[in-house]
């Protein structure tokens, strides 16, 4: 199944691909790692030391400190998938950070990508 083959890249090697388009808009490395520190618990160093160790999507997920349970109120189409109707948690977990930085490459207010206002 092709959806697998995500699981096993490198988080470190798709994440300058969210860099690169947020800041193609205007936007800042930081805000891409404060939505990936909400999404997934970790603190700044722990983001780093995830990036330095090359750990796969799957296991970047798996062994996240605490995904945040507001995660589920992201809703709407990346890739041209419904991110609230994707079933196999992993794929859902990667859509949801796709959509939070196409949401910010878009332009939208840090408050509403991390569903604080």
């Amino acid at each position: 199944m092709a959806g697998h083959r995500i699981y096993k890249m490198s988080f470190a090697s798709v994440y300058p691909h969210y860099v690169a388009k947020a800041e193609k808009k205007g936007r800042t490395k930081a805000e891409v790692d404060e939505i990936i520190r909400w999404l997934t618990g970790h603190d700044q160093a722990g983001l780093d030391a995830v990036l330095a160790d090359g750990a796969d999507f799957e296991t970047f997920f798996a062994e996240a400190p605490a995904m945040n349970p507001a995660r589920s109120a992201i809703k709407g189409v990346i890739c041209g998938v419904r991110v609230e109707e994707i079933e196999e948690q992993t794929m859902r977990e990667i859509r949801y950070l796709d959509k939070l930085v196409d949401e910010l490459a878009k332009g939208k207010a840090m408050e509403k990508i991390l569903r604080r206002g």
